[in-house]
Order: structure tokens, then C-alpha cells, then sequence
């Protein structure tokens, strides 16, 4: 039926009149480019989908050839139309067969029409398909048409993601956006977790695209701007982002694009142009997020993110959808995907059924990795834009080992990761057989292995894994899960409780470790442009004296008379670390003044993680009861190698020969004093890492849950005789230079080391 032009707006009407209508799939889509082309008065309107084999198939068309559709295809990047797919931009050409880009297909009959206007059909910022006018004659092409035609790609998108649409797919095929991804990110909790992707922030899902009254919606989108501005202003002026920050620094771009004259002006034009206020917010942020993922510039790519976030936050004010979903209804096998996560967000999901995260951003040594490893959930970070392209009940899979995500994963894969997981429980069973088996290597070396700890969650851990104590309670995980300063009384009662769990077994409390990359908001610092050796952990403490007693007098009295150890953090050198033990010593004698228990014994050790304090060990180990290495920051600090920094995080092999000599030179300071000494960072659960430990003399490992089994596993296969003379030789400048982790691993295949 004839049309007459009105607009935008009349098409929109007209669109949804058709997407309503009882029509099949190839109906729908034929009558809808007929509307379009009839409105737009073009003698061609065609409709091409990006599959997944990156060809765009022809799916309906008004003016070419009918045979035509489903048979015509165009690889990415080839004729005009693969060009807007490649480029994810608008062409408007007088003459279409002038372009340099120009590919003629006979089959479509399409060399009788010259000017052509093309736009892409996006989704989140992918490509989704291209839309297609064409003319007989030369023109130029308005400002409105354009406008038109990329409003009514937006609705377009919205079907392709309908499960009618799938009818239109051949078999064995599907659209680009739901083909299989793999991401390579960076292993920050290791393990396999096969699942559902559950979207920590959910998309606003929007019903209705069309607006029935234009006035009403531009006053919608107002009220929206102007309230989301508000709430920007709000947190900005909070107490807590007074002084200079990361966040205040990300409030500062939220407000800078919030009132960008630009981006609000492209907002309300898409509203002219008959979209809703949701639906334009939606449609100029995909036209926005396609030209800056297309960007070389990785500054203009960061923002991003910025601008992500922001305009999912004005969906939600126009919309009044709810901040997050419920996290106590999760699916089974759910896989959480974010773009970053704190972990007392980490810590509201059920347990039970999540099985693993993934981070657009977050660190093997980032809060969220901490508490995802206590807990035994497998995570993968900075796996780039997984956001974006993932949707609610995706399935994926989580290589925690390998820092791979597979979004949507072929059957080869799945099957694949099904027997790594088969495996795994295996291994698994095999480790819980071991766990009454003291962990002494075939020459007879008693090694102790004990857990690292900081949840209360993860203290069941202990009795499956046959743990014989806790070497680091990281007392800190407490504070950063809190939104504000955790009481007296509160932090009592988590200290009881983890003495009452542990029983007979070991407990070392290591005093509150923050600064450096582990912020707590309400103990907020300025800004530091090197926060890793800036105002942190023991120098903290000891600068807020009232921070540091009120911990000190919560574990004094949780211990209720019990024996107590306190490990002091980031010792740079002796006096401070005596300075410590001060208060330490004054708080038992105040509790001693007012009639309580104080400790049945109290032992005070030193964690060295500082360069500095190893030209001063005798000294301070005159003062300790025993002291613990926190390999991650003394690793980063022997190299000059931000941890966090995945650029030079893995550039340096934390046992080559200049580290490895570093540790030594702590066990035998220990040994000469008769010290007890405990490694507690993450080469004690690297199985070869754990070898080398051992090699020179270590016997005290501390570690994650998980990794009780594989290392008990590596101590009950090991004659550990020749490999600790072997390593001593190479430290010693023996023999000529030799790799040690080759040296290791020839060992581990020559004593068959299940490593």
C-alpha cells in the first residue's frame, strides 16, 4: 500500500504497526524495508546481516532482485556495504558507483541505481548488519534522511536479537553477535568453571522504542539528564571524595560528559526523531561506543568506559529500573561477568551457585582476586569488552589457570573443558585422600603447610583440606569489605570467631596490611603518585596510633587467654618494627591493669616484604618470635615491577637466581637465630615455585585452600636430597650459570613430580 512521507515518525509508527502484525519472520522483514523505502521515496531499501563467518548475507530487499536474498553475500570490508560494517559509519554517496569501494553483484540487478545511503545496525557498539537505500537518480542526501534511516536501525537491532529471527538463519550458521568469543585475560583465581553468564550490572531492557508523543519524551530525557546530573553532584561533594582520588578522578569524567552540549544535543535529536527517551539514550551511545572502539588512541578507547557507564546510569533514571539484580537468586552454575567488583559485592552472591567471575579489569593481586581465592571461585581479569558482548544466560567458560574466557563456546571447546573439569575432580578426590597424611617428602623432610586466610567464609576450608593452621589471617579483608570503620566490638567478634573455628590449630593475625592498592574509602589518603611505596600498611599504623591500638586491643581480647601470634607488616626496618611491638606490649599491660586475661602466650613476628630490612636482619630477628615473607610485594620490590601492572607484572621469574638468593639469605638469618620462618605469598602454592622454596630450606608454607592438595601431592612424590644440592650449587656460583626453573623442571620429570 502507498504511504505519504511524514518523517521519522510516521515510519516509526508504521514499524511498529508491522512488528505487531501476524506476519512470519521473511514477512516482517519484507514489509519492513518496503515501509522504509516507501517513506523514504527510494527505489531500493535492502537489509544485510553481519553471520557469524564475518559475511553479510542479503535478508531482505525492496527493489533488487528477489532471488537475490539469502544468496548474496559480502565478506567484511568488501563493496560499500562491507565497508559501513567494517567501519561502523554512516555513507551517503551521490553516485554509488564512483566509490572506490563499489562492488557489483549481477545477481541483485542493482547497476540501474546510483546515489546511496547506507547506516550500520548496531548492538552495544557491535556490528549487527548495514541498511540500505538507493536511488535512481544522483542526490545529496539531508541531514533528516540520515537521522531516519539510523533510528530505524535501531529498531532493527532490537529484532535481530528476537527468537523469531532465528527461523531466518540457515542451519549451521548465526549472527555475528551470538557467535563463539575467546578472551585472553590475565588468571587472577585459578581453576575451570563451565556456567551462565549473570551481568553484575544488568542492561536496561527496553520495551518500548517508539514515542507516542514527542514533547512528552524530550521532557523525559530532561528530567533524567538533569537528575543523574544532580546524583553526580551528590557523590562528588561527599565527605569522602573531598581529596584527590581514583574515584573522585572517574565522578570528574562522569561530569564532564553529563554536560557535554554535544552528546545532549544528539540525545534529544534522536528523540525528534521519534525514538523514546530510552531508546535515543540507547541508540546515540551504540553510534557513539562504535566509533571509539574503532579508535587507535588508547586514552580516547579508556573513556569508553567512562561513557558506558554514564549512559547506563541515564537509562536507569529514565527508566526508574532498579541499581542490580537480586544477588541471592542466582542461577546454578553462574558465571559473574563485571567490569570491576569489589569484594564486598563479590562476597552478597551466593556461594553456592557461583562458580567463577570475569573482569573487564581487576588484578591477580586486586581485593576481588583475594576473596575469589579464598573462596574457591575461579576468575579471569582484563578480558577487554566481555561486557559488552555477552548477555544475561550466555554460556561461558572460565579457564582461571590459563586467564581464557570462552564466551558462547563451540562444542569442541565445551567438551574440551568438560573433561578438564572431569579431571580436575579427580584430582580433587585424589587430594582428599591425602588429607591425614602428613606432608614429609621420600628422604623424610616434614613440611608444614597452612592456609592463608581473611573470611570467615573460608575458614571451612581448614578441616577439608587437613591445613595445620592458618600462616596469614589477613585481618585487612574485614576493613575493605566494610563501608565504614569497623567497631571494637565488631572486629572482637571476628577475631573470636576465627580462634573458635581454628581450635588447637595455629592462627597468625597479620595486623591491618591497607594503602598501596588496597583503598578503603573511608580511611582515604591524597593522592600518591606511587601509592605501592607511599603512606601504607605498618607506616599507616603507625601514623593513626588510635587505628592501630583499637585492633590490637580487639585481638587481645578475642584471645580471651588463649594463646595469640601478630604478625607486623611492611617492616622497613628494626626501630619501627620496635615501635610497634611498643603499643603491642602496652595494650597487655592495660588489659592486664583492668582484671581481663591476657594472652596465655604472645608471640610478635615480623613480615618481610622490604629490600631494605634484608641488610638488617640479625637485628631485627633479635626482637622477633619469628617472622613470614610476603613474597608478592618483595618480589615487586627486588624487580621495580608494579604486580598490578600487567605490562611487567610477568617479566621477571620470581625464582630466578637474584631472587631466589634474596630468599635464602632470609632462611638462613632464620636458621642462625632459631626463628621459625613461614612463606606466605603466592609462589608457596605454585607447586615448582614451592619446589624452589623448598630447595633451600624452607619448611613452613602458607597458602590458598586450593592449594593445599596439589603441593601435598608434589611433597609426597619428592626426594628432595639432589634437587636442594643441585639448586645450592647454582646460588653458590658452583657450576655456570643455569635457569632454575629448567633445572626444576628437568627434576620434576626425571622424580615424575606431579607438577
Amino acid at each position: 500500500m502507498d504511504i505519504d512521507k511524514g518523517g521519522p515518525r510516521v515510519l516509526l509508527r508504521h514499524l511498529r504497526e508491522a512488528m505487531a502484525a501476524s506476519l512470519g519472520p521473511q514477512e516482517r522483514l519484507d514489509k519492513i524495508v518496503e515501509l522504509i523505502a516507501q517513506n523514504m521515496g527510494a527505489q531500493v531499501c535492502s537489509f544485510y546481516v553481519l553471520r557469524d563467518d564475518a559475511a553479510l548475507e542479503l535478508f531482505a530487499t525492496r527493489g533488487l532482485k528477489r532471488e537475490a536474498v539469502h544468496m548474496t553475500t559480502l565478506r567484511l570490508g568488501e563493496g560499500l556495504v562491507g565497508h559501513i560494517a567494517a567501519e561502523a559509519e554512516t555513507l551517503a554517496l551521490q553516485d554509488a558507483q564512483n566509490h572506490p569501494s563499489f562492488a557489483y553483484r549481477a545477481e541483485t540487478g542493482e547497476d540501474a541505481f546510483h546515489a546511496f545511503l547506507g547506516v550500520p545496525v548496531l548492538r552495544a557498539g557491535q556490528i549487527l548488519g548495514v541498511l540500505v537505500v538507493q536511488y535512481i537518480e544522483t542526490r545529496e542526501f539531508a541531514e533528516d534522511e540520515t537521522e531516519a534511516l539510523l533510528t530505524t536501525a535501531t529498531l532493527l537491532a532490537e529484532m535481530l536479537l528476537t527468537a523469531e529471527f532465528e527461523m531466518l538463519i540457515k542451519p549451521g550458521a548465526d549472527i555475528d553477535l551470538r557467535r563463539p568469543r575467546a578472551f585472553e585475560g590475565l588468571a587472577i583465581a585459578d581453576g575451570v568453571a563451565l556456567g551462565h553468564v549473570v551481568l553484575h550490572d544488568p542492561r536496561v531492557v527496553i520495551k518500548n522504542f517508539v514515542a507516542d508523543d514527542i514533547p512528552h519524551e524530550k521532557n523525559r530525557l530532561e528530567q533524567a539528564i538533569a537528575r543523574m546530573r544532580v546524583s553526580i553532584d551528590d557523590m562528588f561533594n561527599s565527605g569522602d571524595m573531598q581529596v584527590s582520588s581514583e574515584h573522585r578522578e572517574i565522578l570528574e569524567s562522569y561530569r564532564m560528559f553529563a554536560h557535554d552540549r554535544g552528546w545532549v544535543r544528539r540525545l534529544s535529536e534522536a528523540v525528534e526523531s521519534g525514538l523514546t527517551a530510552e531508546a535515543a539514550v540507547e541508540r546515540v551511545q551504540n553510534d557513539t561506543r562504535a566509533r571509539m572502539l574503532r579508535q587507535s588512541d588508547p586514552y580516547i578507547r579508556d573513556r569508553l568506559h567512562d561513557l558506558d557507564d554514564l549512559a547506563h546510569r541515564l537509562l536507569r533514571v529514565v527508566t526508574d529500573a532498579g541499581s542490580l539484580m537480586d544477588k541471592g537468586e542466582l542461577p546454578e552454575n553462574a558465571i559473574l561477568v563485571a567490569r570491576n567488583l569489589g569484594p564486598a559485592e563479590l562476597l552478597e552472591y551466593d556461594r553456592a551457585r557461583l562458580r567463577g567471575i570475569v573482569l573487564e579489569e581487576g588484578a591477580t593481586t586486586s581485593h576481588v582476586s583475594i576473596v575469589a581465592r579464598s573462596l574457591g571461585i575461579v576468575g579471569v581479569g582484563q578480558a577487554q569488552n566481555i561486557v559488552s558482548m555477552c548477555e544475561d544466560g550466555d554460556e561461558i567458560v572460565v579457564d582461571g589457570s590459563a586467564g581464557l574466557v570462552h564466551l558462547r563456546p563451540p562444542p569442541d571447546v565445551e567438551a574440551t573443558y568438560l573433561e578438564k573439569l572431569a579431571l580436575s575432580e579427580r584430582r580433587q578426590e585424589k587430594y582428599a585422600s591425602l588429607v591425614e597424611k602428613d606432608a614429609v617428602t621420600k628422604d623424610g623432610v616434614r613440611i608444614n603447610l597452612l592456609h592463608n586466610s581473611g573470611l570467615v567464609a573460608d575458614l571451612h576450608a581448614l578441616d577439608k583440606t587437613g591445613a595445620e593452621g592458618i600462616g596469614l589471617f589477613r585481618t585487612e579483608l574485614q576493613f575493605m569489605v566494610a563501608s565504614k570503620l569497623p567497631r571494637l566490638a565488631e572486629q572482637i567478634e571476628l577475631f573470636r570467631e576465627v580462634m573458635d573455628f581454628a581450635g588447637d590449630r595455629p592462627v597468625v593475625f597479620r595486623l591491618l596490611d591497607i594503602g598501596g592498592d588496597k583503598v578503603v574509602p573511608y580511611l582515604r589518603s591524597t593522592s600518591e603518585e606511587n601509592p605501592a611505596m607511599g603512606w601504607r600498611s605498618l607506616r599507616l599504623a603507625l601514623d593513626r596510633p588510635g587505628l592501630l591500638r583499637t585492633q590490637v586491643r580487639a585481638l587481645l581480647q578475642a584471645a580471651d587467654g588463649r594463646a595469640l601470634k601478630i604478625l607486623v607488616p611492611m617492616v622497613t626496618e628494626t626501630e619501627e618494627y620496635c615501635k610497634c611491638v611498643g603499643v603491642i606490649r602496652r595494650e597487655v599491660a592495660r588489659l592486664g591493669r583492668s582484671g581481663q586475661k591476657t594472652p596465655e602466650t604472645l608471640e610478635i613476628g615480623a613480615m618481610i616484604e622490604v629490600p631494605s630490612i634484608l641488610f638488617e636482619l640479625d637485628e631485627l630477628l633479635a626482637h622477633t618470635d619469628f617472622i613470614s615473607i610476603g613474597s608478592n610485594d618483595l618480589i615487586q620490590f627486588l624487580t621495580a615491577t608494579d604486580r598490578a601492572n600487567t605490562r611487567v607484572a610477568n617479566s621477571y621469574d620470581p625464582i630466578a637466581t637474584p631472587r631466589l638468593r634474596a630468599i635464602r639469605m632470609i632462611v638462613r638469618a632464620a636458621e642462625k637465630h632459631n626463628i621459625p620462618l613461614t612463606m606466605c605469598g603466592e609462589l608457596a602454592g605454585r607447586p615448582l615455585e614451592a619446589l624452589a622454596l623448598l630447595a633451600i630450606g624452607m619448611t613452613k608454607l602458607s597458602m590458598g585452600p586450593s592449594s593445599i592438595g596439589p603441593i601435598k601431592d608434589m611433597v609426597l612424590n619428592c626426594d628432595l636430597g639432589p634437587i636442594a644440592q643441585d639448586i645450592q650449587n647454582v646460588l653458590d656460583g658452583k657450576v655456570p650459570p643455569t635457569n632454575i626453573r629448567d633445572l626444576l623442571t628437568g627434576w620434576s620429570e626425571k622424580q615424575n613430580l606431579p607438577i
